[in-house]
C-alpha cells in the first residue's frame, strides 16, 4: 500500500483514527465496513443536490456530465444572468435567472453550488449562493472567491493543474528507472 500511495500505512491509520475505530490491532481492517463508513463520513450515501451558475460552454458541459448518473450528485438547476439564455432548456433543465436562486433554492434544496462564470462575476455569484443557503461551492472561475465561514469553497484552477502535469511530464520522461514513480 505504501508504494502505491506514497504514504506510510501508519499515517493512514492515524488519519482514519480521527473518525473512530475501524480496524482490529494485529488483524487490520474489514474492507467493506471501512468503505461503508468512509462513504457515510463523506456523505456519499445520500443524494447531494447541486446547482450550476453559468450556462455557457463550461456550465453546459458540467450539466451534461454523464458521470453524475453513477454518483449521489444531482444537478437540480442551472442559472445565468443572460436574458437570451434564460428560459431555454439545456440537459432537461430550464435556464433560470441567477437572481432568483435564493427564492428557488427553497424548492430545489441544493447544498452545493458550481460557479462557471467569468472571473469578474464570480464573487457576486458566490454571494448569491451563500444567500440561497448553498453550503459548499466549487469555483471554476479563474479567480479566488471569499465566502462566509459556514460555506466551504474549492477553487479549480486549470492553469495550476496544467503546471502540475508539466512537472510530472519531465519527471516521467527524464527520471532514471530507480527514481521513477512507476518503479516504486
Amino acid at each position: 500500500m505504501e508504494q502505491k500511495l506514497g504514504v506510510l500505512s501508519a499515517q493512514i491509520r492515524k488519519n482514519l483514527s480521527y473518525f473512530g475505530e475501524f480496524g482490529r490491532a494485529g488483524v487490520g481492517y474489514e474492507v467493506q465496513h471501512l468503505l461503508d463508513r468512509l462513504t457515510e463520513i463523506m456523505q456519499l450515501d445520500r443524494e447531494q443536490r447541486a446547482v450550476i451558475v453559468g450556462a455557457g460552454n463550461l456550465g453546459s458541459a458540467l450539466a451534461g456530465y454523464t458521470g453524475f448518473s453513477k454518483s449521489p450528485f444531482r444537478i437540480v438547476g442551472i442559472f445565468d444572468n443572460n436574458f437570451s439564455k434564460i428560459g431555454r432548456m439545456i440537459w432537461n433543465l430550464e435556464i433560470l435567472d441567477v437572481h432568483r436562486l435564493p427564492e428557488l433554492n427553497q424548492q430545489f434544496r441544493a447544498t452545493i453550488g458550481i460557479i462557471a462564470v467569468p472571473a469578474e462575476a464570480a464573487q457576486e455569484v458566490a454571494n448569491i449562493m451563500a444567500q440561497a443557503g448553498i453550503r459548499a461551492i466549487l469555483n471554476f472561475a479563474p479567480t479566488q472567491i471569499s465566502v462566509p465561514a459556514d460555506v466551504a469553497a474549492r477553487n479549480v484552477d486549470f492553469l495550476r493543474e496544467m503546471e502540475i502535469l508539466s512537472y510530472h511530464i519531465d519527471r516521467l520522461t527524464s527520471a532514471p528507472d530507480d527514481c521513477s514513480p512507476r518503479a516504486k
